[in-house]
């Protein structure tokens, strides 16, 4: 597991020569810190701010999620390359073709919902900023500029992990993703 390890040990796993853990665990780790500057910028705002023990829960529940994400993405990565390699192998090609789509599209939804996560964090940035002691201002719009490079990283593995798939759902939906978590940032 991933998230069992220390800073320094998980960025020796991330370098390591080989594909998985990849880019999807690096940017759920990234959007779980970005949420713990949200949970720690409310925490220090409850005098100014009726709901700030609200948004902490919030980041903190966005947090724990991200988390669990740095391990989804690994495993579900692995199977898919894991898949890649068997279709190598002679096989049926319908039943090969058919068992690696499902691997790659699989492969494709913790990226997504990283994605969705990260949206929610920059909309949680947007409602905060205003809000938050001005001392941890620049905390939250740091925060919403990460969950806005997590959610363009996502786009990318999202599309590359459904490119037997044109014209997926998941990929315009990560776009808005995108979209909707630039506004928040930029609302800051």
């Amino acid at each position: 597991m991933l998230t069992g390890l220390s800073l320094p040990a998980l960025l020796e796993e991330l370098a390591s020569p080989r594909e998985a853990p990849g880019a999807g665990s690096a940017l759920a780790a990234a959007l779980a810190l970005a949420a713990a500057v949200v949970q720690m910028a409310a925490r220090l705002s409850p005098a100014s701010w009726a709901d700030a023990s609200g948004v902490a829960a919030q980041a903190d529940a966005l947090r724990e999620r991200a988390a669990q994400l740095v391990d989804e993405d690994a495993d579900a990565y692995r199977k898919a390359l894991e898949a890649r390699d068997v279709a190598d192998k002679p096989a049926r090609p319908e039943q090969r073709d058919w068992a690696l789509g499902n691997v790659t599209s699989a492969a494709a939804e913790p990226p997504l919902a990283l994605a969705r996560l990260a949206a929610d964090l920059a909309a949680l940035c947007a409602a905060a900023g205003a809000r938050v002691e001005p001392r941890v201002h620049a905390d939250v719009a740091a925060a919403a500029a990460l969950a806005v490079a997590v959610t363009r990283g996502a786009r990318e593995l999202v599309a590359v992990n459904l490119t037997a798939l044109p014209g997926d759902a998941r990929v315009e939906e990560v776009d808005r993703l995108v979209a909707a978590a630039e506004a928040a940032a930029k609302s800051l």
